[in-house]
């Protein structure tokens, strides 16, 4: 079945996945109770009103519930009508479909469709009859029965289940319960804001797929570049996916295969992985087509390989797609039709252009935001469209350039289109691009098409801002423009069409002199410039990697003329002679596998905002470090030689410190305490590093703090307390064994992974502190969960049951300024300490000899006894009782088999308390055996220090 979709509205917030709509007497004792217990069974979040006495008014909480509420379940059955409360909230439901995208399900319980949908008969009357006991005639009481009547049509015209002819309603709920866990999946893939058009071709596809059940479908998708065909593969995935236990979809086959040699490997590894539920790995790209071949033989699986460009990458993932099992799909997405016929394609989804009806549809939406244009720009709209050609791509820009501009300023766009041919593409998408309003936009723009596609905004962000280019504005700007795209992980993206377009612009400056364009990256241009030393000051970018296993060598004056370069990336390439050539204007500089022993000092580099020297053979960063207040990160991973780390204090302004496998690193420079905006360091796998200097625990900028596998750190200082804006601390596989005590006092800290212990700090926390308070499972407490009560209240009182239990009392909570312990009994208490004297100190301490029990305990107070063992001549250790007395001296008093641990005031506990152990509850000890209560009372006093402190 088919109903009402949500993908073309803004994303909204949903608090539930369902909310009931029904009235009460009609259905709540039989159908919605089982509704209701059938959704809750399969883990949906169902919000259900059962109040009895509805009045005429929505309370304001029931109006959000709605409103919050992923689908509306609207139960109409035959007195439905007959409530203006029904009524109402099916009339903002309604609105919330048409504002929010909230998906509606009709059920017509003992009702004829029609007769909800023409309101006949008594249906009718009832409806009319419920208006005049609110309003009584008038223009009020039309008003109110028109809303009530659209809404009622509106919904009944919705597709939904006709529970007349139902013959098992158990059947029923599963199939309701079915369908709303396809809506509220979130297995599905994201597509375009905006899908006009797509669903028939979608459904072309999927019926022929239908036909071909019982053998393996091979589908390919073919068209243009931005036409549609990765939208349409992943509607289509999205439809039948759920059908598939084994299922996959690879996307940008063509850019992932291109990034480096391992490319093509990665995708062999997420195909295996996906499909098989497993971490995969394949060492070289030979064996991956046999190893997937085997391991996915006879499987029935649904598999979608998007954007391929050649043969060898058809083959490198699924050479043989006849080996799958019967009822699989496989859907390959490409510019090349040839690449379908090799495969022998069953059915090839040829993207045309669209029509002008979509074509007007879909522009209206990025240009007004709505499915039409407004009446004044109508003709412009039409005339837009004309030119776009049917090609989505350059609807949605033209139309997002558009959004929200003067009548003057579509005319001024128009008469630039009427000079491009249609099938110019790239041209009219330059269009938006002469649209941006200043240099600083446009060289964004060029930039990231050149060089940093598939970059992480922030970090582009970092290098742009560093050249003066305002990035943190105008890398919005091209999102808003549908010039550039934030896809996964947050890397920057453009369309293939866009990026040549883009690239088009630079090559056309100078279309016969490489060196006198402003951005070099394609690989014949930049050999050229460097072995004919033709570069001039144009340029501001160059690329280069090496594409040989040798290192690639040039003269280092090969750059003496590019003054203005601010932008450089080598990959493992030599350069030779005087470095003081290169430009004083680099911000970037990505030097993968420079092979020197630290980075040349006539080469100046404060201005210098990235560097990156992964995989480089450097034994330290600079000779002697300079001054480089610019500098924002630095990234030395992978370099295998590295023995020391710089200077800090010459880098006043590092934010990112970056030094993943370096297993040669043994010191870190004690200025690493200078740093006061770093907000990330990451020393992971440096395997030879054995301490961290003390002064490193004042960065109180530090957020994310990762030590795993340097497995010779064998300790964490308690001073790590002062790191106060840490918020993620990963250190396993590290020599690290305890876990400091004053971590739990971090108000900052929201994932910890150290000792074993690993998750959110809210988690984690009172596990820490179990483990701190009972050395073995033996010594642990059990107290059962406190629910909902809060925790900020000054005391809580426990009480002991005759299980020997400790529980809490809350009804005395909110009255009590004090925390009571109320022990089983105070014998036995010091009957405890007595075996534990007895049995590890050999000592008769005949002064608690008890011999009539409960008469006599009240005249030794549990102080006394404290007091007392602290004063034992030379048998008692002193420390102990020391620790004992000072633990709990002044907190303690004869109150019979009562006694006061400790006394906190509300404000205190506010402020001292984790919210994450106000949570969990208070973890104390009950019994445990004498031989651990040192150890227990002595952790006791490292919390009180460290914890209520």
């Amino acid at each position: 079945m088919s109903s009402s979709s949500s993908s073309s509205f803004p994303n909204h917030q949903w608090l539930y996945d369902v909310f009931l709509n029904f009235r009460g007497e009609d259905t709540r004792s039989k159908f919605v109770s089982h509704l209701h217990a059938s959704l809750s069974n399969a883990g949906i979040n169902t919000f259900v009103d059962y109040q009895l006495d509805k009045g005429t008014e929505l309370e304001s909480e029931l109006l959000q519930a709605i409103e919050d509420s992923h689908i509306s379940i609207v139960v109409f059955s035959k007195t439905y009508t007959e409530s203006s409360w029904c009524l109402n909230e099916l009339e903002k439901i309604m609105k919330c479909r048409r504002n929010y995208g909230q998906i509606v399900v009709p059920i017509f319980y003992d009702v004829d469709p029609s007769v909800v949908r023409h309101q006949k008969g008594a249906y009718g009357n009832a409806l009319r009859s419920t208006a005049e006991k609110r309003y009584s005639a008038g223009e009020a009481f039309e008003y109110v029965l028109s809303r009530w009547r659209i809404a009622l049509t509106e919904a009944s015209n919705l597709s939904g289940w006709d529970l007349t002819n139902c013959r098992n309603e158990n059947e029923l709920m599963q199939q309701i319960v079915e369908d709303v866990l396809t809506k509220i999946q979130n297995t599905f893939l994201s597509i375009t804001e905006y899908p006009v058009g797509l669903e028939s071709r979608v459904e072309q596809v999927i019926q022929f797929i239908e036909k071909q059940s019982s053998k393996v479908s091979m589908i390919g998708i073919w068209g243009m570049g931005g036409s549609g065909k990765t939208t349409t593969a992943k509607a289509i995935y999205n439809r039948i996916h759920r059908k598939f236990v084994d299922r996959s979809f690879i996307e940008n086959v063509r850019e992932v295969s291109e990034k480096d040699n391992r490319g093509i490997i990665h995708l062999q590894e997420q195909l295996l992985s996906d499909v098989l539920k497993t971490k995969e790995r394949i060492h070289n790209i030979a064996f991956g087509p046999n190893l997937i071949e085997n391991r996915l033989k006879g499987k029935r699986a649904l598999v979608v390989l998007d954007d391929v460009t050649t043969s060898e990458q058809l083959k490198a993932l699924c050479g043989n797609p006849k080996l799958f099992g019967s009822g699989s799909v496989l859907i390959v997405t490409t510019r090349d039709v040839r690449l379908l016929n090799l495969l022998s394609a069953d059915y090839v989804c040829t993207m045309t252009e669209m029509d002008k009806k979509e074509s007007l549809e879909l522009f209206s939406w990025h240009a007004f935001r709505r499915p039409i244009p407004s009446a004044d720009f109508d003709k412009l709209s039409k005339n837009v469209v004309a030119y776009s050609g049917g090609l989505p791509l350059a609807l949605e820009v033209l139309g997002s350039y558009l959004y929200e501009r003067t009548e003057q300023e579509w005319k001024g766009v128009l008469s630039k289109l009427g000079r491009i041919p249609n099938d110019q593409v790239q041209e009219k998408l330059r269009i938006s691009y002469d649209g941006l309003e200043d240099d600083t936009e446009k060289d964004i723009f060029l930039d990231i098409c050149c060089f940093f596609i598939g970059k992480d905004i922030s970090y582009v962000t970092e290098i742009l801002n560093g050249c003066g280019l305002y990035a943190n504005i105008g890398i919005p700007v091209l999102i808003e423009r549908s010039l550039v795209k934030v896809g996964k992980n947050n890397k920057l993206g453009m369309h293939d069409l866009l990026r040549d377009m883009g690239r088009e612009i630079v090559r056309e400056s100078s279309a016969r002199v490489p060196g006198k364009r402003s951005r070099l990256w394609f690989r014949g241009d930049v050999l050229d410039v460097l072995t004919t030393n033709t570069g001039t000051k144009t340029v501001e970018g160059l690329v280069l990697k090496s594409q040989s296993t040798g290192e690639v060598c040039f003269s280092a004056d090969s750059f003496k003329e590019m003054k203005k370069l601010r932008l450089l990336q080598l990959d493992h390439v030599d350069l030779t002679g005087d470095f003081g050539y290169l430009s004083k204007e680099v911000r970037w500089l990505h030097w993968q596998g420079y092979t020197g022993d630290y980075m040349p000092g006539e080469f100046y580099q404060g201005n210098l905002v990235v560097v990156d020297l992964r995989y480089s053979y450097i034994k330290r960063v600079w000779k002697e470090t300079m001054l480089m207040d610019k500098l924002k990160i630095l990234n030395l991973s992978h370099s295998k030689y590295l023995e020391i780390t710089p200077d800090f204090s010459k880098l006043p302004n590092l934010e990112k410190l970056i030094m993943k496998d370096c297993p040669s690193l043994s010191k870190i420079h004690h200025s690493i305490g200078d740093l006061k905006n770093v907000l990330l360091i990451n020393l992971k796998d440096c395997t030879g590093l054995r301490n961290l200097p003390r002064k490193i625990y004042q960065l109180k900028s530090l957020k994310t703090f990762i030590l795993s596998g340097c497995s010779k750190i064998d300790k964490l200082e308690e001073d790590i307390v002062q790191m106060e804006s840490l918020t993620t601390l990963v250190a396993t596989n590290t020599g690290v064994k305890q876990v400091p005590f004053s971590i739990v006092r971090s108000k900052s800290i929201v994932y910890i992974s150290l000792c074993g212990f690993e998750g959110s700090s809210r988690n984690v926390f009172p596990s820490l502190i179990r483990s701190w308070m009972a050395p073995t499972m033996n010594s642990l407490l059990y107290i059962s969960p406190f629910g909902s009560v809060s925790l900020s209240l000054a005391s809580l009182v426990f009480e002991s049951d005759n299980s020997g239990y400790l529980s809490p009392n809350p009804s005395s909570l909110s009255k009590l300024g004090r925390f009571w312990v109320h022990y089983r009994l105070y014998f036995q208490v010091t009957q405890e300490l007595r075996t534990f004297l007895d049995d590890l100190y050999n000592v008769n301490f005949t002064v608690l000899e008890d011999t009539s029990h409960e008469s006599q305990s009240s005249s030794y107070s549990l102080r006394s006894l404290l007091m007392k063992m602290s004063s034992c001549h030379g048998k008692i250790n002193n420390t102990l009782g020391e620790s004992i007395s000072q633990t709990m001296s002044g907190e303690l008093s004869k109150v019979h088999n009562k006694c006061i641990l400790q006394e906190i005031s509300e404000k205190q506990v506010n402020h001292r308390i984790d919210s994450h152990l106000r949570e969990f509850g208070w973890t104390l000890m009950k019994t445990m055996k004498a031989s651990h209560l040192s150890n227990v009372l002595g952790r006791l006093k490292i919390l009180n220090k460290y914890y209520l402190q």
